[in-house]
């Protein structure tokens, strides 16, 4: 069962996996942060129960979420793991500690793992110019008029890793037949796509979309647009993208 109450903090709590384990995710707006859909998602697509806690970003200002994160998150960022009392941070970090309790976070042929890992990581500390211009903002439409070459290079790399992925282990995943953690760690990155038009190769493109058909991503997109926070920072940055087109959210809270 879910409870939703758009106020300061909403949480959901979602049953599912086994009954005795029970975690707590903290994450901030689910139109917006990237950093929180990795553990979401990869927990959701895994079966294993967890408690959503969804705090928003605040309006923008500089260590405007500290305060407010801090109470839950020693960086004062999302997102946030609590097991019991023991706090895990950052989506890398949480992965890594759902990969000692749990099979399937990663690939269990060990070439498989080894390049899942190292893709993640990639996904993890580069593809900067992505990021810098694609802004994660699931609700809305953005056409980009021209694409600057560091871009251009990161989605270059983005066709190239992801191809080399799906020949080389068979699909329909990145690492094999199963979704697995390097999965959770591009998914925000096809909220992108889908937000701005992106274009790949075939195989990556497919890829693309058959992450947005996942249950836990169809789950997430349908929450994202149902959010009316808007935070002006991550606003302005979708809109300077390029060409403003669509928004599919609900009206924004006054």
């Amino acid at each position: 069962m879910a409870s939703h109450a758009f106020n300061q903090v909403f949480t959901i709590t979602t049953y599912t996996g086994a009954p005795d384990i029970m975690y707590e995710l903290y994450i901030a707006n689910k139109n917006y942060s990237s950093w929180s859909l990795r553990p979401w998602v990869l927990m959701r697509e895994l079966g294993l129960a967890f408690k959503e806690h969804v705090v928003p970003f605040a309006d923008g200002a500089p260590g405007s979420n500290w305060d407010a994160f801090r109470t839950f998150s020693p960086t004062g960022k999302v997102p946030a793991l609590n097991d019991g009392g023991t706090v895990v941070w950052d989506s890398l970090g949480i992965t890594e500690y759902l990969a000692e309790r749990h099979e399937g976070v990663w690939p269990s042929d060990p070439q498989a793992r080894s390049w899942a890992r190292c893709a993640a990581a990639e996904m993890h500390s580069g593809f900067g110019a992505l990021r810098e211009h694609c802004t994660m903002n699931c609700g809305i439409r953005v056409r980009i008029e021209q694409l600057p070459a560091s871009l251009k290079s990161d989605i270059a790399r983005l066709d190239e890793l992801w191809s080399e992925g799906l020949q080389r282990f068979g699909g329909p995943f990145l690492a094999g037949v199963n979704f697995s953690a390097v999965d959770a760690f591009f998914a925000p990155v096809a909220f992108r796509i889908q937000t701005y038009g992106l274009k790949l190769g075939p195989a990556a493109q497919a890829y693309a979309a058959r992450l947005l058909d996942l249950p836990a991503m169809r789950q997430w997109h349908t929450d994202a647009l149902a959010e009316t926070w808007r935070e002006p920072a991550h606003e302005a940055e979708a809109k300077a993208a390029g060409m403003f087109l669509e928004d599919l959210r609900s009206a924004p809270s006054k």
